[in-house]
């Protein structure tokens, strides 16, 4: 599993969590670790490889930004190793609600139309 071969470097997951917040240009991220610029060059592409992260050119800039359908994937995979949560009464059914809810909302962002909830937030 190519995501997990990316995310299995500490700097990797790092600029996972850095772009989690928002979307960032590469000098802005290769500014937060103590690494080269090459090097954190590097690991972008990786992860761009991996489909974690996708880039556009604005100005001289290129700004990367986190693509979560691949983590969404490695979630549901994971699911199959944890506890019979889902079962476990009204929690688990709050967890599906909340993934079902997820869910709707990376449909609407893909269709092109964004989320009111994210909008307002």
């Amino acid at each position: 599993m190519l995501v997990l071969a990316a995310l299995a470097d500490p700097v990797r997951r790092q600029i996972v969590e850095l772009l989690g917040a928002g979307e960032s240009t590469a000098g802005a991220i290769a500014e937060r670790f103590p690494v080269s610029r090459p090097a954190v060059s590097r690991h972008l592409r990786v992860l761009r490889e991996a489909g974690l992260v996708t880039s556009r050119v604005a100005g001289q800039h290129r700004v990367y930004v986190l693509d979560r359908a691949p983590l969404a994937e490695l979630d549901r995979w994971l699911d199959g190793f944890r506890p019979l949560r889902a079962a476990a009464g009204p929690a688990g059914r709050l967890d599906a609600l909340d993934t079902e809810m997820h869910r709707g909302r990376r449909q609407r962002r893909a269709a092109g139309g964004g989320d009111a909830d994210e909008r307002t937030a």
